[in-house]
C-alpha cells in the first residue's frame, strides 16, 4: 500500500491537480471529455452522482460560469447556475454548489433532485464506482447495475436533448448496457481519457441528445 501511495503522488496528473487546485486527479478525466464532446455546452443545471471528493463540481463550476457569461444570445440561456453533488461520502463544501450526503440508488433521491432544480437538468454525470472486490466478474456486473441506476435517474430528470456521462467497466453485460443508452439517447460515445490510468478497465460512456 506505501508503494502504491508513492507512485500515486509521483503521477504526473496528480501533481498537475494540487498544482491548479483540483482535489483529484480525476478532474483531468472530465477535462478531456470535454475536449472532445463539448459536453458542457449550455450546461447551467448539472448533477453530479458519486462526487466525492469534488474535483469534477469544481470543474463544472468553472465551465458553468462562463457558460453564464458567454451565453447571452437568442437560444437556450440562463443568468444563473445550479449544481448539485450526490455521494455516500461527505464531501468538503464548495461555494454555490449543493452537497447531498446521499445514496442516490434509492429512492427519496428523486424528491431531493427535484426540490433542487425545479427543472429538467441539462448535463447529469457520474464518475461513481462500487468498492472493488477483487473478483473482476462480479466488480464488472455490480458497476453495470450502478450505470442502470444513472440511466434511471438520467429518464426522469435530464432534459430532452439533455448530456449524460457515465463510468463503466468493460466485461461482461457491458454491450447490453451500451444498447439501453443507445435506446435513449440519439448518440452514444465510448470514451477512454487520456488522464485514466493505462491498466485500468474503466471507460466513459457519452450519451448526447436524449430522446
Amino acid at each position: 500500500m506505501p508503494d502504491n501511495h508513492k507512485e500515486h503522488k509521483k503521477d504526473g496528473h496528480y501533481q498537475q491537480a494540487r498544482k491548479e487546485g483540483y482535489r483529484a486527479r480525476s478532474a483531468y478525466k472530465l477535462l478531456d471529455i470535454q475536449k472532445r464532446f463539448n459536453i458542457f455546452k449550455r450546461a447551467f443545471y448539472i448533477l453530479d452522482l458519486g462526487c466525492a471528493p469534488g474535483s469534477w463540481l469544481q470543474v463544472s463550476k468553472k465551465l458553468a460560469i462562463e457558460n453564464v457569461n458567454k451565453y447571452q444570445d437568442q437560444y437556450y440561456h440562463r443568468d444563473h447556475y445550479k449544481i448539485m453533488g450526490i455521494d455516500l461520502k461527505k464531501v468538503s463544501s464548495i461555494e454555490d454548489v449543493n452537497l447531498f450526503k446521499l445514496d442516490f440508488t434509492e429512492p427519496e433521491v428523486h424528491k431531493v433532485i427535484e426540490e433542487y432544480f425545479q427543472n429538467s437538468i441539462d448535463l447529469i454525470l457520474s464518475d461513481a464506482s462500487i468498492n472493488k472486490t477483487g473478483n473482476k466478474f462480479a466488480d464488472q456486473l455490480n458497476q453495470i447495475k450502478l450505470c442502470l441506476k444513472v440511466l434511471e435517474i438520467a429518464n426522469i430528470h435530464l432534459k430532452y436533448k439533455g448530456t449524460l456521462v457515465l463510468k463503466a467497466f468493460q466485461g461482461n453485460d457491458f454491450n447490453d448496457l451500451l444498447k439501453k443508452i443507445r435506446s435513449e439517447f440519439r448518440i452514444l460515445r465510448t470514451f477512454k481519457p487520456k488522464s485514466s490510468k493505462k491498466k485500468s478497465n474503466e471507460i466513459y460512456l457519452i450519451g448526447l441528445q436524449k430522446k
